[in-house]
């Protein structure tokens, strides 16, 4: 019997805030690490004296990448002690143009627990810039975008609204216009979406968070086991305590744990060395992910790393998932 909670120490690489469509930045990671406080204080005393070149404070991923052998010996120590999330963000901004039009918008959807619309997502995800062209699909994207994040404007008169269904109105394909259609068709559930997201407090998600989703299925990972665990993550302000509490929520519905997440605490990275060594582990994933996805990745690198990667990752193209994970089809 679990005498008590694990400490789960978190933190993120990628994060853009709304803007979900950088191409410098494509994917984020979210990492768990359960190590104490003594042992991760080991681990950033040693980076810093066997591998430390730039940094006189915090060492950053970005500097450990640079000395090939500081990634291999830290993904080679802590395999087993750490699970990362992969997010593709502009497969998840049309995950959640899916589920906030024509889906359920609920704090589940965009998690492992609502897979049903996740086919057409797929489809309008691989086949829109096929049939588009790759500027005109990232551009009706971007009208989505733009109207999720400008608060100002929420509201069916609002301007952002009317650009993006009239880029909605401008795809026009035999191939996807049942979805498109289905999309058009959605307008008054887009209003109320829109209207319910004014209140801070709505039980409709923030359709620009991915850190909220990825936060579930770490936590998600720690306890399926019917663990209970307490996670500690780096400052965010996504992480408001409304919508910790949804994910409290949803966790008790699947969990073995009657109460699998006890709660939260944000942490300064810069004085705890696990929420240190949690974001140098993400930001090492997202690096070798995102060369695996621009075909540009060292196989030895990314063996050392799949052991790390959750299954229930928010990814859609197949080939690189399938190098990163050696599962022949990603099942998100």
């Amino acid at each position: 019997m679990q005498s008590r909670p694990l400490e789960i120490a978190c933190d993120e690489s990628g994060f853009t805030g709304t803007n979900m469509l950088d191409p410098d930045f494509e994917l984020i990671t979210h990492v768990g690490l359960c190590l104490d406080h003594a042992t991760a204080a080991e681990y950033v005393a040693l980076i810093h004296q066997r591998f430390r070149r730039y940094s006189a404070t915090e060492y950053k991923s970005g500097q450990l990448l640079r000395n090939r052998l500081a990634v291999e010996w830290l993904l080679g120590t802590l395999a087993g002690r750490a699970t990362v999330h992969l997010t593709d963000k502009t497969y998840f901004t049309v995950t959640r143009l899916v589920d906030l039009l024509i889906g359920d918008p609920s704090y589940a959807a965009g998690t492992s627990l609502a897979l049903d619309l996740r086919p057409v997502a797929n489809t309008l995800h691989r086949t829109g810039p096929v049939v588009f062209g790759t500027a005109k699909w990232r551009d009706f994207l971007a009208a989505f975008v733009g109207m999720m994040r400008h608060k100002r404007y929420r509201g069916i008169d609002g301007p952002y609204v009317g650009h993006f269904l009239k880029s909605l109105d401008g795809l026009r394909s035999d191939r996807l216009d049942p979805i498109l259609g289905e999309l058009r068709d959605a307008r008054p559930q887009l209003f109320r979406v829109l209207t319910e997201l004014q209140d801070d407090r709505s039980p409709v998600p923030p359709p620009l968070e991915p850190l909220i989703p990825a936060l579930f299925e770490t936590a998600r990972l720690w306890t399926a086991d019917g663990s209970t665990i307490t996670m500690l993550h780096d400052e965010q302000s996504a992480l408001t305590p409304h919508r910790v509490a949804r994910v409290q929520d949803l966790l008790r519905s699947v969990s073995p744990a009657p109460e699998p997440l006890l709660g939260l605490t944000m942490l300064d990275s810069r004085t705890d060395p696990r929420i240190q060594l949690a974001d140098l582990l993400a930001g090492v994933a997202r690096q070798l992910a995102t060369a695996e996805l621009r075909r540009r990745a060292d196989p030895r690198l990314t063996a050392l790393l799949r052991p790390y990667l959750a299954s229930t990752s928010l990814w859609s193209d197949q080939a690189s998932w399938h190098r990163l994970t050696g599962s022949l089809v990603s099942n998100r």
